[in-house]
């Protein structure tokens, strides 16, 4: 078959791509990104920000596109030699991204414009531009002497293969574990479309009985339905040790080789830690100002979180006699506590959450805010027969980007959900080149029975992850480093995470909450339920992602070099946060993908952060009209459009008209402590 990744293109030639094809595809493009580089460095004329900035923004566009796809196919439909291609095809790219860091007359050329700019008559997105290609280099090594230069390069690619190794582990892990069930009581709670799949699962392999396994469509409602006890805790103990277990597989060594790597590249590079690295670059500025942030939400949320916590275990006690709560039992009681307590069931929930229906929803909503629809379109080349395409177009009928959906699990895909792009959106030559946008998620997939039915939680996931592409979709902007989603990271939650506002509005819910089999909307009364169940558990929850903070913030703001125990490390990173008993055989660090794995070193506060952007940002919505054309044109224009061509508070502010304000976030989340008689 024709080798079609050899020359540029435009929409991503999925079925007529081969494994092959990607290393020599890889190898022309590097060239061809070299040869561009080049030409920058070899002119013979006085640098401009034409001939360098815009010449090294659009360098290696091939390169680009041809990372976007490979790496997308090896998160979403990865086997064997894909992953050992990308070990193979990581450190080219790392070589080739230091080259140009550490390329010294190129950076000359930055530089000269750098220290010359006010002179230059740049337009305000032409100046983020010029500051960003210089920060780039001087936060990379080009100050550095040779010796030290060489360090970095050996430092990054290392980093790079360490990175993909720690996934591999986790999908190996993942992939692996399963749970054969063959009694009747073994299953006993399981809502009948869990049980049914576990059962298609279970013949798929040539099996009798149910199987159970570690992605979360199947692994969630076990956790929260079965009655079998036993069989939770052996269930949690797998998802929870992954990369746990001293074999081929444990990811320990590769946490602590990883820190500690990423805190020598610091240091080299002039700053106290990983994490002071970082946030150079971020709204938070500090690893101190992260640390305070942290702390203050802690404050607020630990006192309603033990309280819930009691509450709980008084539940479990006069329920069954359980005088001892453990992680496997949270998920189990915390929905028998939420059914008493609204009469709300999740499974009662889910016949009115039709993947298609919510699909059409945020089709919906997105249309009524922004004025934007969504077409199936059939002729687009997809990765799996799974994968939907969506041409999206304005009002006027323009295309406005392309979109592709992937919405179910399978061996070869990582778990959880994200946003992603094959195509950035940019101008150049007089021509707005529209974005290619993908999400992917791991939502129940159909039965023989069933059409998919999303549990209240895959809804949100699923309008979190459109936020994401949203900002991607909508991006107008002149250079593709500055577009979408190409954002401060604590920023970047905040299109996704306003999202899910709409969740939970009862005009939002008309427009998709639709009985499978009836049509019926959604019963009032269950709206009413989801609204005051919204801050169930709150403090809990807050709780746990505080946790999270907290320890990435552990392993990257100070030296690690005298941690010899990653369980032992993270249980004191856990100390202000934990309400249930420590499991030793479980470790969190060891399959935190987030910070190992994918963007989020030193930045996972940033989705608390972002949240007190989005209750702040979704309050002024409340305040003039969920569906206001006027509040949702300006969160277009200052938030959606200009991607990272301003300082994001200054965009913040141009949409919301000041800063914003913590409370926001404590009175939607119910942590707000109530003054007065």
């Amino acid at each position: 078959m024709k080798n079609l990744l050899l020359a540029p293109f435009d929409k991503a030639p999925f079925e007529h791509i081969e494994t092959a094809h990607f290393k020599p595809a890889f190898e022309k493009a590097l060239k061809e990104a070299r040869a561009e580089i080049d030409h920058i460095t070899t002119s013979k004329e006085d640098p401009t920000f034409e001939n360098t900035i815009e010449a090294l923004e659009f360098s290696g566009a091939h390169l680009d596109r041809l990372s976007s796809v490979f790496f997308n196919l090896n998160s979403a439909e990865t086997n064997e030699e894909l992953q050992q291609l990308a070990q193979e095809i990581s450190p080219m790219l790392t070589e080739f991204s230091n080259d140009i860091a550490l390329n010294t007359p190129l950076f000359k050329r930055v530089e000269t414009l750098y220290h010359s700019k006010e002179t230059l008559s740049l337009s305000g997105e032409q100046h983020m531009l010029l500051d960003k290609k210089y920060k780039h280099f001087s936060r990379n090594g080009a100050h550095l002497p040779e010796e030290k230069k060489q360090r970095l390069r050996a430092i990054d690619k290392e980093l790079a293969q360490l990175k993909l190794t720690f996934g591999e582990h986790i999908l190996a892990e993942t992939n692996a574990y399963e749970l054969h069930l063959t009694q009747e009581e073994q299953v006993d709670g399981l809502p009948e479309g869990a049980r049914e799949a576990a059962s298609q699962l279970a013949v798929s392999k040539g099996k009798e009985g149910w199987l159970i396994t570690l992605d979360y469509p199947s692994y969630i409602p076990f956790m929260t339905y079965a009655t079998n006890r036993d069989l939770r805790k052996k269930l949690a103990i797998a998802f929870g040790s992954k990369g746990f277990h001293k074999d081929k597989l444990d990811n320990q060594k590769i946490v602590l080789k990883i820190v500690n790597l990423r805190h020598e590249r610091a240091t080299l590079l002039g700053y106290n830690s990983h994490a002071h690295f970082v946030l150079e670059e971020r709204m938070a500025e500090t690893p101190e100002k992260v640390q305070s942030f942290l702390e203050e939400l802690l404050e607020k949320a630990k006192p309603a979180a033990e309280k819930e916590f009691e509450e709980l275990k008084d539940f479990a006690r006069q329920e069954e006699g359980v005088s001892d709560l453990y992680k496997w039992d949270a998920s189990y009681y915390g929905e028998k506590l939420k059914q008493k307590r609204f009469d709300l069931d999740d499974e009662k929930l889910k016949p009115y959450f039709k993947l298609e229906k919510v699909i059409d929803g945020v089709f919906s909503i997105s249309h009524a805010l922004f004025g934007i629809s969504f077409k199936e379109v059939y002729d687009v080349e997809t990765y799996h027969k799974d994968v939907k395409t969506y041409l999206v177009t304005d009002e006027q009928g323009g295309e406005i980007a392309l979109l592709y959906a992937d919405f179910h699990p399978r061996p070869g895909k990582r778990g959880g959900a994200w946003m992603t792009s094959y195509k950035p959106q940019y101008r150049k030559n007089g021509v707005n080149e529209r974005p290619h946008i993908s999400i992917v998620c791991n939502f129940t997939k159909p039965t023989q029975s069933k059409p998919s039915l999303l549990t209240f939680n895959e809804v949100t996931t699923l309008f979190h992850e459109f936020g994401h592409a949203l900002h991607g979709m909508l991006a107008n902007t002149s250079y593709p480093s500055l577009s979408g989603t190409s954002v401060y990271w604590d920023f970047v939650e905040l299109p996704s995470q306003i999202m899910e506002n709409w969740c939970f509005e009862k005009e939002a819910l008309e427009l998709f909450a639709h009985h499978y089999e009836t049509g019926e909307l959604l019963p009032m009364d269950m709206i009413t339920k989801i609204k005051e169940s919204a801050n169930f558990q709150e403090g809990m929850a807050t709780l746990r992602q505080l946790r999270f903070g907290f320890l990435d913030m552990a392993w990257h703001a100070k030296d690690p070099s005298t941690i010899t125990n990653v369980k032992e490390h993270e249980l004191h990173a856990f100390r202000n946060t934990l309400l249930y008993p420590d499991t030793p055989e479980t470790c969190m660090s060891t399959a935190f993908a987030h910070i190992f794995q994918g963007g989020y070193s030193a930045g996972y506060y940033s989705y608390k952060w972002a949240e007190v952007l989005d209750a702040d940002a979704f309050a002024y919505f409340k305040e003039q009209g969920i569906f206001n054309k006027e509040v949702a044109q300006k969160f277009k224009d200052y938030i959606l459009s200009k991607g990272g061509t301003e300082k994001p508070m200054k965009l913040y502010k141009k949409f919301r008209g000041s800063e914003p304000k913590l409370d926001a976030l404590l009175e939607r989340a119910g942590l707000l402590k109530k003054t007065g008689a």
